[in-house]
Protein backbone atom coordinates (compact mmCIF):
# COMPACT_ATOMS: atom_id res chain seq x y z
CA UNK A 1 0.00 0.00 0.00
CA UNK A 2 2.92 2.15 1.32
CA UNK A 3 4.15 1.57 -2.53
CA UNK A 4 0.96 2.32 -4.31
CA UNK A 5 0.89 5.97 -2.29
CA UNK A 6 4.43 6.73 -3.38
CA UNK A 7 4.12 5.95 -7.03
CA UNK A 8 0.84 7.94 -7.22
CA UNK A 9 2.74 11.09 -5.12
CA UNK A 10 5.29 10.57 -7.92
CA UNK A 11 2.77 10.01 -10.62
CA UNK A 12 1.22 13.35 -9.62
CA UNK A 13 3.97 15.86 -9.51
CA UNK A 14 5.36 14.40 -13.05
CA UNK A 15 1.86 15.48 -14.41
CA UNK A 16 1.82 19.07 -12.46
CA UNK A 17 5.28 19.48 -14.47
CA UNK A 18 3.91 17.85 -17.90
CA UNK A 19 1.12 20.38 -17.80
CA UNK A 20 3.08 23.18 -18.98
CA UNK A 21 4.60 21.21 -21.90
CA UNK A 22 2.27 22.27 -24.46
CA UNK A 23 1.83 25.67 -23.89
CA UNK A 24 5.76 26.14 -23.43
CA UNK A 25 5.83 24.31 -26.89
CA UNK A 26 3.24 26.45 -28.49
CA UNK A 27 5.27 29.55 -27.36
CA UNK A 28 8.03 28.40 -28.52
CA UNK A 29 7.58 27.26 -31.98
CA UNK A 30 6.53 30.85 -32.60
CA UNK A 31 10.55 31.33 -33.37
CA UNK A 32 11.81 28.16 -33.87
CA UNK A 33 11.57 25.17 -35.70
CA UNK A 34 9.84 22.15 -35.01
CA UNK A 35 12.51 20.06 -35.90
CA UNK A 36 14.78 22.78 -34.05
CA UNK A 37 13.32 22.98 -31.17
CA UNK A 38 12.65 18.64 -31.11
CA UNK A 39 16.35 17.91 -31.30
CA UNK A 40 17.50 20.98 -29.52
CA UNK A 41 15.71 20.10 -26.21
CA UNK A 42 16.62 16.44 -26.66
CA UNK A 43 20.10 17.84 -26.40
CA UNK A 44 19.94 19.81 -23.50
CA UNK A 45 17.91 16.73 -21.79
CA UNK A 46 20.72 14.89 -22.57
CA UNK A 47 23.83 16.43 -21.84
CA UNK A 48 22.11 17.08 -18.11
CA UNK A 49 21.42 13.03 -17.80
CA UNK A 50 24.32 12.35 -19.22
CA UNK A 51 26.07 14.41 -16.30
CA UNK A 52 23.49 13.02 -13.62
CA UNK A 53 24.48 9.05 -15.01
CA UNK A 54 28.62 10.12 -15.04
CA UNK A 55 28.49 11.78 -11.31
CA UNK A 56 26.05 8.93 -9.81
CA UNK A 57 28.63 6.25 -11.33
CA UNK A 58 25.08 4.19 -13.24
CA UNK A 59 26.25 1.09 -14.23
CA UNK A 60 25.31 0.10 -18.24
CA UNK A 61 22.32 -1.28 -18.66
CA UNK A 62 22.15 -4.88 -20.09
CA UNK A 63 22.50 -5.62 -23.43
CA UNK A 64 18.77 -7.21 -23.26
CA UNK A 65 17.63 -3.55 -22.16
CA UNK A 66 19.05 -1.58 -25.22
CA UNK A 67 16.32 -2.52 -27.58
CA UNK A 68 13.37 -0.92 -24.98
CA UNK A 69 15.72 1.75 -24.44
CA UNK A 70 15.54 2.48 -28.19
CA UNK A 71 11.90 2.41 -28.23
CA UNK A 72 11.28 4.81 -25.28
CA UNK A 73 13.45 7.52 -27.12
CA UNK A 74 11.65 7.10 -30.22
CA UNK A 75 8.36 7.68 -28.51
CA UNK A 76 9.24 10.03 -26.46
CA UNK A 77 12.24 11.36 -26.79
CA UNK A 78 11.59 12.18 -30.48
CA UNK A 79 8.11 11.11 -31.13
CA UNK A 80 5.82 12.79 -29.02
CA UNK A 81 7.54 16.46 -28.72
CA UNK A 82 8.59 16.25 -32.77
CA UNK A 83 4.44 15.44 -33.47
CA UNK A 84 3.33 17.81 -31.16
CA UNK A 85 5.62 20.84 -32.35
CA UNK A 86 4.14 20.26 -35.43
CA UNK A 87 1.02 19.92 -35.00
CA UNK A 88 1.07 23.19 -32.60
CA UNK A 89 1.59 25.31 -35.73
CA UNK A 90 -2.10 24.44 -36.59
CA UNK A 91 -3.92 24.19 -33.74
CA UNK A 92 -3.65 25.82 -30.60
CA UNK A 93 -2.65 24.38 -27.17
CA UNK A 94 -6.18 24.71 -25.75
CA UNK A 95 -7.62 22.37 -28.63
CA UNK A 96 -4.67 19.87 -27.75
CA UNK A 97 -6.68 19.02 -24.40
CA UNK A 98 -8.92 16.99 -26.92
CA UNK A 99 -6.36 14.87 -27.51
CA UNK A 100 -4.45 14.88 -23.66
CA UNK A 101 -7.70 12.93 -22.46
CA UNK A 102 -6.96 10.37 -24.55
CA UNK A 103 -3.60 9.41 -23.38
CA UNK A 104 -4.63 7.50 -20.34
CA UNK A 105 -6.95 5.55 -22.54
CA UNK A 106 -3.69 4.99 -24.47
CA UNK A 107 -0.87 4.60 -22.05
CA UNK A 108 -3.51 1.85 -20.04
CA UNK A 109 -3.57 -0.29 -23.63
CA UNK A 110 0.15 -0.48 -24.11
CA UNK A 111 0.86 -1.15 -20.03
CA UNK A 112 -1.93 -4.24 -20.93
CA UNK A 113 0.10 -5.29 -24.08
CA UNK A 114 3.63 -4.26 -23.28
CA UNK A 115 3.50 -4.49 -19.21
CA UNK A 116 0.91 -7.82 -18.50
CA UNK A 117 -0.98 -5.78 -16.68
CA UNK A 118 -4.30 -6.78 -16.54
CA UNK A 119 -7.05 -4.22 -15.26
CA UNK A 120 -10.00 -5.18 -14.07
CA UNK A 121 -13.52 -4.41 -16.33
CA UNK A 122 -14.74 -1.90 -14.03
CA UNK A 123 -11.19 0.43 -15.04
CA UNK A 124 -11.69 0.69 -18.44
CA UNK A 125 -15.87 1.88 -17.76
CA UNK A 126 -13.78 5.09 -15.31
CA UNK A 127 -11.17 5.55 -17.67
CA UNK A 128 -13.07 5.73 -21.01
CA UNK A 129 -15.78 8.37 -18.70
CA UNK A 130 -12.97 10.14 -17.96
CA UNK A 131 -11.41 10.47 -21.04
CA UNK A 132 -14.82 11.00 -22.76
CA UNK A 133 -15.35 13.98 -20.18
CA UNK A 134 -12.30 15.69 -20.70
CA UNK A 135 -12.44 15.68 -24.52
CA UNK A 136 -16.19 17.01 -23.80
CA UNK A 137 -14.70 20.31 -22.18
CA UNK A 138 -11.94 20.86 -24.61
CA UNK A 139 -14.96 20.74 -27.49
CA UNK A 140 -17.22 23.22 -25.66
CA UNK A 141 -14.98 25.92 -26.41
CA UNK A 142 -15.39 25.10 -29.98
CA UNK A 143 -12.01 25.27 -31.03
CA UNK A 144 -10.79 25.27 -34.44
CA UNK A 145 -10.69 22.11 -36.43
CA UNK A 146 -7.29 20.93 -38.58
CA UNK A 147 -7.23 17.68 -40.01
CA UNK A 148 -3.33 18.15 -40.57
CA UNK A 149 -2.75 19.40 -36.95
CA UNK A 150 -5.67 16.50 -35.14
CA UNK A 151 -3.80 13.91 -37.35
CA UNK A 152 -0.47 15.18 -35.80
CA UNK A 153 -1.57 15.00 -32.14
CA UNK A 154 -3.66 11.51 -32.31
CA UNK A 155 -0.03 9.95 -33.60
CA UNK A 156 1.33 11.82 -31.13
CA UNK A 157 -1.06 10.52 -28.36
CA UNK A 158 -0.18 6.84 -29.65
CA UNK A 159 3.86 7.41 -29.90
CA UNK A 160 3.76 9.02 -25.94
CA UNK A 161 1.85 6.37 -25.07
CA UNK A 162 3.51 3.65 -25.98
CA UNK A 163 6.61 5.45 -24.86
CA UNK A 164 5.21 6.01 -21.12
CA UNK A 165 4.44 2.15 -20.92
CA UNK A 166 7.79 0.47 -22.57
CA UNK A 167 9.62 3.07 -19.92
CA UNK A 168 7.13 1.97 -16.97
CA UNK A 169 7.87 -1.42 -17.68
CA UNK A 170 12.07 -1.05 -17.63
CA UNK A 171 11.53 1.55 -14.81
CA UNK A 172 11.11 -1.65 -12.61
CA UNK A 173 14.18 -3.10 -12.69
CA UNK A 174 16.49 -0.48 -14.03
CA UNK A 175 15.05 2.79 -12.17
CA UNK A 176 12.94 5.39 -13.53
CA UNK A 177 15.22 8.63 -14.04
CA UNK A 178 18.01 5.97 -15.43
CA UNK A 179 15.62 4.97 -18.16
CA UNK A 180 15.27 8.31 -19.23
CA UNK A 181 18.71 9.45 -19.36
CA UNK A 182 19.95 6.14 -20.55
CA UNK A 183 16.91 7.00 -23.75
CA UNK A 184 18.26 10.69 -23.88
CA UNK A 185 22.07 9.59 -24.20
CA UNK A 186 20.88 6.88 -27.11
CA UNK A 187 19.42 9.47 -28.65
CA UNK A 188 22.11 11.87 -28.35
CA UNK A 189 23.90 11.31 -31.81
CA UNK A 190 21.08 12.27 -34.19
CA UNK A 191 19.12 14.78 -32.41
CA UNK A 192 22.74 16.86 -32.01
CA UNK A 193 23.30 16.49 -35.84
CA UNK A 194 19.63 17.45 -36.49
CA UNK A 195 19.83 20.21 -34.28
CA UNK A 196 22.87 21.37 -35.95
CA UNK A 197 21.53 21.21 -39.42
CA UNK A 198 18.12 23.32 -38.47
CA UNK A 199 19.78 25.96 -36.29
CA UNK A 200 18.15 29.13 -36.83
CA UNK A 201 19.28 31.12 -39.70
CA UNK A 202 19.54 34.36 -37.25
CA UNK A 203 19.44 34.27 -33.24
CA UNK A 204 18.19 38.06 -33.62
CA UNK A 205 14.37 38.62 -33.29
CA UNK A 206 14.30 35.63 -31.28
CA UNK A 207 11.86 36.41 -28.48
CA UNK A 208 12.24 35.73 -24.59
CA UNK A 209 9.41 33.66 -24.37
CA UNK A 210 10.57 31.60 -27.00
CA UNK A 211 13.82 30.64 -24.88
CA UNK A 212 11.63 30.33 -21.73
CA UNK A 213 9.93 27.72 -23.79
CA UNK A 214 12.84 26.06 -24.59
CA UNK A 215 14.50 25.89 -21.34
CA UNK A 216 11.25 24.44 -19.70
CA UNK A 217 10.37 21.56 -22.68
CA UNK A 218 14.20 21.04 -22.37
CA UNK A 219 14.76 20.77 -18.31
CA UNK A 220 11.56 20.12 -16.92
CA UNK A 221 9.20 18.44 -19.74
CA UNK A 222 11.96 16.19 -21.05
CA UNK A 223 13.88 15.10 -18.17
CA UNK A 224 12.71 15.97 -14.66
CA UNK A 225 8.85 14.88 -15.25
CA UNK A 226 10.28 11.83 -16.41
CA UNK A 227 12.15 11.25 -12.96
CA UNK A 228 8.79 11.80 -11.57
CA UNK A 229 6.77 9.93 -14.07
CA UNK A 230 8.63 6.93 -14.65
CA UNK A 231 8.85 6.03 -11.06
CA UNK A 232 5.29 6.52 -10.43
CA UNK A 233 4.41 4.41 -13.26
CA UNK A 234 6.83 1.62 -12.19
CA UNK A 235 5.32 1.75 -8.41
CA UNK A 236 2.01 2.33 -8.60
CA UNK A 237 0.86 0.61 -11.66
CA UNK A 238 0.80 2.00 -15.49
CA UNK A 239 -2.92 1.51 -16.44
CA UNK A 240 -3.97 3.02 -12.72
CA UNK A 241 -1.32 6.27 -12.07
CA UNK A 242 -1.86 6.68 -16.13
CA UNK A 243 -4.79 7.84 -15.05
CA UNK A 244 -3.50 10.76 -13.55
CA UNK A 245 -3.22 12.22 -16.88
CA UNK A 246 -6.75 13.33 -17.14
CA UNK A 247 -6.00 16.26 -14.20
CA UNK A 248 -3.16 17.38 -16.96
CA UNK A 249 -5.33 20.03 -18.60
CA UNK A 250 -6.99 21.38 -15.15
CA UNK A 251 -3.95 21.76 -13.65
CA UNK A 252 -2.87 23.42 -16.88
CA UNK A 253 -5.77 26.33 -16.90
CA UNK A 254 -4.92 26.33 -12.97
CA UNK A 255 -1.50 27.35 -13.58
CA UNK A 256 -2.80 29.72 -15.90
CA UNK A 257 -4.87 31.05 -13.73
CA UNK A 258 -2.65 31.61 -11.13
CA UNK A 259 0.13 32.99 -13.15
CA UNK A 260 -1.72 34.90 -15.92
CA UNK A 261 -4.97 35.37 -13.50
CA UNK A 262 -7.38 33.75 -15.87
CA UNK A 263 -10.91 32.99 -14.76
CA UNK A 264 -11.94 29.59 -13.35
CA UNK A 265 -15.03 29.04 -14.42
CA UNK A 266 -17.94 26.77 -12.66
CA UNK A 267 -18.08 24.41 -15.69
CA UNK A 268 -14.36 23.69 -15.65
CA UNK A 269 -14.95 23.13 -11.34
CA UNK A 270 -17.52 20.60 -12.12
CA UNK A 271 -15.74 19.07 -14.66
CA UNK A 272 -12.54 18.86 -12.96
CA UNK A 273 -14.45 17.14 -9.84
CA UNK A 274 -15.81 14.59 -11.97
CA UNK A 275 -12.28 13.44 -13.53
CA UNK A 276 -11.06 13.37 -10.18
CA UNK A 277 -14.11 10.71 -9.15
CA UNK A 278 -13.05 8.73 -12.31
CA UNK A 279 -9.62 8.69 -11.82
CA UNK A 280 -10.34 7.26 -8.44
CA UNK A 281 -13.19 4.55 -9.76
CA UNK A 282 -10.27 3.67 -12.17
CA UNK A 283 -7.52 3.38 -9.40
CA UNK A 284 -10.16 0.79 -7.37
CA UNK A 285 -10.09 -0.85 -10.26
CA UNK A 286 -6.72 -1.32 -11.88
CA UNK A 287 -5.77 -4.39 -10.17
Amino acid sequence: MKTSMEGWGSGLLGVVIFSGSLPATRVAVADFSPLFLTSARAVIAAILATAMLVVLRQPRPARSDLLSLVLVALGVVVGFPLLTALALQYITSAHSIVFIGMLPLATAIFGVLRGGERPRPLFWVFSGLGSAMVVGFALSFGADMSVTGDLLMIAAIIACGFGYAEGAKLSRTLGGWQVISWALLLSLPPMAILSLVTLPATWQGIAGASWVGLAYVSVFSMLIGFVFWYRGLALGGIAAVGQLQLLQPFLGLLLAAGLLHEEISGMMLATTLCVVLCVAGARRFAR
